[in-house]
């Protein structure tokens, strides 16, 4: 049984993943060219970019603490006369605000929709559910098109996310809070955490033992195939259900059980290994690559024989 501490976060995994699709959507929009290479993949410990005042990102269990300082600060509400901002901001809400005003200024300059790859943008509405502590009506997958689309698509994301001052909800009959107020429903201990594995805080899997490292491996190598598969999802080249499908399958048959695994395993000093969440450096094909690591793995954790089986589907 899954906690609703562990609930609101997954909610909120949801929607960026969603707010990634809107992004994106916007990007083939303007005549943009989407990029998920392997290096965009951040790195932790990190800064998050172009945020003032500097906040370090990093991989640790999860506390009260942790989702109150970086979670928060990451969602913090914009404030009702805040000014938009650009390329430095104080809040993602103004960073947005800026983003909706440059679009509507081009927009009005000249025909910024005119090549709006509307084959390659993720709009179907049945790709995307809402899950537990998630509202239908909040907002969900929609061509990006227009000035008035595109402002649209940059209101869910910030009604879902950090919201607009002290309002609290992010769909109009008021069943879902804004991901700021999920987490302070965390970190306030309304929703508590409960018991966290005893993770290594920043791990790397060079730093693993065997056979351990060879599991982080596999993690990685499965999280890198998701920014491959988004790639394809966008690409204009493949069927976008099946895309959609293999991704659902990487995210939840895939890298959960993973991960699951990954943090049991004790290290030195009464800690246990996590996932490490580096970029796999793929020498030949992905899947190939992949599917040979979990062969290795399956050896020493058979329970993630399914994993395997996953994997080896998606080839065909």
């Amino acid at each position: 049984h899954e906690s609703d501490a562990a609930c609101l976060i997954a909610s909120v995994v949801v929607e960026e993943m969603l707010h990634v699709s809107l992004t994106t959507n916007l990007l083939l929009g303007i005549g943009g060219e989407p990029n998920f290479a392997p290096e965009v993949i951040p790195h932790y410990p990190n800064v998050m970019l172009h945020h003032t005042p500097g906040l370090v990102l990093t991989l640790e269990r999860c506390s009260e603490k942790l989702v109150r300082d970086t979670f928060m600060v990451i969602e913090s509400p914009r404030a009702a006369q805040a000014p938009p901002e650009g390329d430095v901001f104080h809040t993602l809400g103004q960073f947005y605000a800026a983003l909706e005003e440059a679009v509507d200024r081009l927009d009005e300059a000249g025909d910024l929709f005119a090549q709006c790859q509307a084959d390659r943008q993720l709009s179907d509405a049945s790709y995307y559910a809402p899950v537990k502590f998630d509202a239908e009506d909040s907002g969900g997958l929609m061509l990006v098109c227009d000035g008035q689309s595109a402002d649209r698509a940059l209101e869910i994301i910030v009604e879902q996310g950090e919201g607009l001052s002290d309002h609290r909800w992010a769909d109009p009959s008021h069943q879902e809070l804004t991901h700021f107020y999920k987490f302070e429903q965390i970190a306030s201990g309304v929703s508590p955490i409960g018991p966290v594995w005893p993770v290594r805080r920043n791990p790397k899997t060079a730093d693993f033992p065997d056979p351990v490292s060879k599991l982080s491996d596999l993690f990685n190598a499965l999280y890198s195939l998701m920014f491959v598969t988004m790639g394809d999802m966008f690409s204009g080249e493949h069927d976008q259900g099946e895309v959609v499908g293999r991704l659902y399958s990487l995210m939840t048959g895939c890298m959960t059980p993973t991960a699951r695994v990954l943090v049991q395993q004790p290290l030195a000093g009464d800690e246990n290994a996590a996932p490490t969440f580096e970029a796999y450096g793929f020498e030949t094909d992905p899947w190939h690559e992949t599917l040979a690591l979990a062969d290795s793995v399956v050896e020493h954790y058979p329970d993630l024989d399914g994993v395997r089986a996953t994997v080896r589907s998606m080839l065909n």
